[in-house]
């Protein structure tokens, strides 16, 4: 499993073309991903604030979604209209979530660069105190 909150910050007017991103992202990934468990974007408190919960099945399936040709596409519109992203992996706890642990894979030795690529860059960090609460 791959729980992710990611703490997004919006260039200054540019928040209804993010939207509209994020709109297409959803829908996309909803109808691609078949290791998809949640993929959802919220407004946040403070202007220009945005989050985005993901769960996947598996650590691969996320790699396989930020591979994707539809996030492959969106990657540099988002670029034009992210000023800031902060990935944070979280672990669901158990009885007060559906979703199972949090765990890190590697690649598999047949993937391709991309994505043995993204699966470095984006890891699976798995806080040590997490399995003391499990």
């Amino acid at each position: 499993m791959a729980t992710i909150l990611a703490h997004i910050t919006i260039r200054a007017g540019k928040e209804a073309e993010f939207e509209a991103i994020a709109r297409e992202l959803y829908s996309a990934s909803h109808n691609d991903e078949p290791g998809l468990r949640r993929y959802e974007y919220w407004r946040g408190q403070d202007p220009r604030k945005y989050y985005t919960l993901l769960a996947f099945d598996d650590h691969r399936s996320f790699i396989t979604h930020q591979v994707s040709d539809h996030h492959e596409g969106a990657s540099p519109a988002l670029g034009q209209v992210i000023e800031d992203i902060r990935l944070e992996y979280v672990d669901p706890i158990h009885g007060a979530s559906d979703l199972p642990p949090t765990e890190h894979q590697t690649a598999p030795d047949d993937a391709d660069d991309l994505t043995s690529e993204y699966t470095d860059r984006f890891a699976a960090t798995v806080a040590a105190w997490w399995h003391r609460m499990r």
